[in-house]
């Protein structure tokens, strides 16, 4: 079966692909021509992830799919949230968007968080959604070099290294886009 992923990060797309195996096959919006960025408005994660599948769909008619993830801290009343990509601005600086965090929570103790993946599939025309959630907890200062984003302030409930110090295939096995994806996965392979 041949999906497109609506995203043209490398670093999702590659997370993805060792995911979703040799089943299927992945195109980037890059593999059918769409440079552009994809509008992310929408107040909820869902609203984004749906906003940029139907996009894709609309403009090749492919079976797709998108993500959207949010960091999620219960200190800062569930931001960044939808807005995690952009915290510290339009052009989406990891460091920035990690340093506004660490600023904002201080010295707080309560430093839980969660990161909650929602992925949007239109197959066949149809809609369908899968959610994937991981707790823990926001540490003080940056932790490993591996995976994007939050990942080298965020350590998972039960671990005692962040998404950053982690090897990929150890990630993918509790990482919030992986529990989504494994959703996903489960019901293209029961499909039809």
């Amino acid at each position: 079966m041949t999906l497109v992923f609506a995203s043209n990060n490398e670093h999702k797309i590659k997370e993805i692909k060792s995911l979703l195996g040799n089943s299927f096959t992945l195109l980037s919006l890059h593999d059918i021509n769409i440079r552009e960025d994809i509008p992310e408005e929408e107040p909820q994660i869902e609203g984004n992830a749906l906003t940029k599948a139907r996009y894709v769909f609309n403009a090749c008619g492919l079976n797709v799919f998108a993500d959207d993830t949010g960091l999620e801290i219960a200190e800062l009343n569930g931001l960044p949230g939808v807005h995690s990509a952009r915290f510290a601005g339009e052009n989406k600086d990891s460091s920035a968007n990690i340093e506004k965090v660490l600023f904002l929570l201080g010295n707080s103790k309560n430093r839980k968080a969660r990161f909650r993946t929602v992925i949007a599939l239109i197959l066949e025309k149809k809609e369908y959604l899968f959610e994937g959630i991981v707790n823990g907890t926001i540490i003080k200062e940056k932790r490993g070099i591996e995976g994007f984003g939050y990942d080298p302030i965020f350590l998972p409930d039960g671990k005692t290294c962040t998404f950053a110090q982690m090897e990929l295939s150890e990630k993918n096995t509790i990482s919030h886009r992986a529990l989504a994806f494994e959703k996903l996965k489960k019901f293209l392979v029961n499909y039809g």
